[in-house]
C-alpha cells in the first residue's frame, strides 16, 4: 500500500481527482467539465467520475479516499444530492468510489467543510486555532476548523455560513428564509443587484472587472455584498471565537475589490475585544483547496465533530 490519499472534488462545473500525499502534497491531479445529465441519468455523471478516479489511482491501492461534494450530503450513509447535479439524488457515491478502490476506506465531506480543512493544513489557515474557511461563488459555503480540527457536525454541514439571515425584510432565498447572505453576496446576487441599479454586464467576473475600473455601481454592489458577508462573519466569530476567516471561490477572485470594503466592513463592527483579532485572509490553494481538504478528512478518519 502507498503512503498516498486518493481525493475527489465534486461540483456543478468541474470533477477534479487527485493522489495526495500524506504531507498535503499534490502529487497527481486530473480534471474534467461535469458532464451534463437529466434526473435519472445519474450513471454519466458517476461513470465519468470512476473513469477519472482510475485514472489518478494507478494500480497502487492508497491508504484511504476523500470525497469532497457539493450538497446537500450525508456524510454517514455516503449519498449525495447536489443542487447543482439534477441527475444525483440520494445517490450513493461513496459505493460507487468504493467500487474502484476495494477494501480501502473512503469518507464523504462538504466541499466548503474540504476547502476549509485544506487551507488550515496547506494553505492559508495554517497555525489558526479558530477558522471559518467560506467558498463566495455561484452560492455561498463554509466550514469550520476549531482547536485546530476541522469540525462538520453530527450531520456534516457545520459551517454553512451561506444560510445565516443578514437583512430580516429581504429576498426570498432557496433554503425557505428571507435575507440570507446568499441572497446579497453570492456573485449572481451582486450581478442582479447591480442590474438593478442599471448596470448592463452580464456575469460576477465582468462585474469584478468593471469594479478595478471604478464603475460606481459595480463597486457599489460589491461594498453592499461585502457588507452582508461581514455580518455574517462577525456572527459567527463572536459564537465560535473565530481569530480568522480565508474566502476562497469565484467571487473571491475579484481580489481587493471585494476584500478591500469586506475587511474595512469587520474591522468597523468588531467591537467585542476578542473579535478585533480576527484576519480577514484570501484563500491560497485556488482549485485544489477541496482535493487537498478531502484528504486531510479522509486521513482523520472522515467527518469529525
Amino acid at each position: 500500500m502507498t503512503s498516498h490519499v486518493l481525493a475527489a472534488d465534486i461540483g456543478g462545473t468541474k470533477l477534479a481527482a487527485a493522489m495526495i500525499g500524506e504531507d498535503g502534497t499534490v502529487l497527481r491531479r486530473r480534471e474534467i467539465p461535469t458532464p451534463v445529465a437529466l434526473p435519472g441519468e445519474g450513471g454519466v455523471v458517476s461513470d465519468a467520475l470512476t473513469g477519472l478516479l482510475h485514472e489518478v489511482a494507478g494500480d497502487a491501492p492508497p491508504l484511504a479516499v476523500g470525497v469532497a461534494s457539493a450538497g446537500p450530503l450525508d456524510p454517514f450513509a455516503g449519498t449525495v444530492s447536489p443542487v447543482n447535479i439534477p441527475a444525483w439524488r440520494e445517490f450513493p457515491i461513496l459505493a460507487r468510489v468504493a467500487e474502484v478502490v476495494p477494501g480501502v476506506p473512503c469518507h464523504l465531506v462538504g466541499d466548503a467543510v474540504a476547502a476549509a480543512a485544506g487551507e488550515h493544513w496547506r494553505g492559508a489557515g495554517r497555525g489558526s486555532a479558530a477558522m471559518l474557511g467560506i467558498v463566495v461563488s455561484t452560492g455561498i459555503g463554509g466550514g469550520l476548523v476549531l482547536d485546530g480540527v476541522p469540525y462538520s457536525g453530527p450531520t456534516g454541514n457545520a459551517g454553512h455560513i451561506g444560510h445565516i439571515v443578514v437583512d430580516p425584510g429581504g429576498l426570498p432565498c432557496p433554503c425557505g428564509n428571507t435575507g440570507c447572505v446568499e441572497t446579497i453576496a453570492s456573485g449572481p446576487s451582486m450581478v442582479r443587484w447591480a442590474r438593478a441599479k442599471g448596470w448592463h454586464g452580464l456575469d460576477g467576473r465582468e462585474l469584478a472587472r468593471a469594479a478595478r475600473d471604478g464603475e460606481a455601481v459595480a463597486v457599489a454592489a460589491f461594498e453592499v455584498g461585502a457588507d452582508a458577508l461581514a455580518s455574517a462573519i462577525l456572527s459567527v466569530a463572536a459564537v465560535c471565537d473565530l481569530d480568522q476567516v480565508v474566502i476562497g471561490g469565484g467571487v473571491a477572485g475579484a481580489g481587493e475589490v471585494l476584500f478591500a470594503p469586506l475587511r474595512r466592513a469587520v474591522a468597523g463592527r468588531a467591537h467585542l475585544g476578542f473579535v478585533r483579532r480576527l484576519r480577514v485572509t484570501p484563500a491560497a490553494l485556488g482549485r485544489d483547496g477541496g482535493l487537498v481538504g478531502a484528504a486531510r478528512m479522509a486521513l482523520l478518519g472522515g467527518s469529525t465533530r
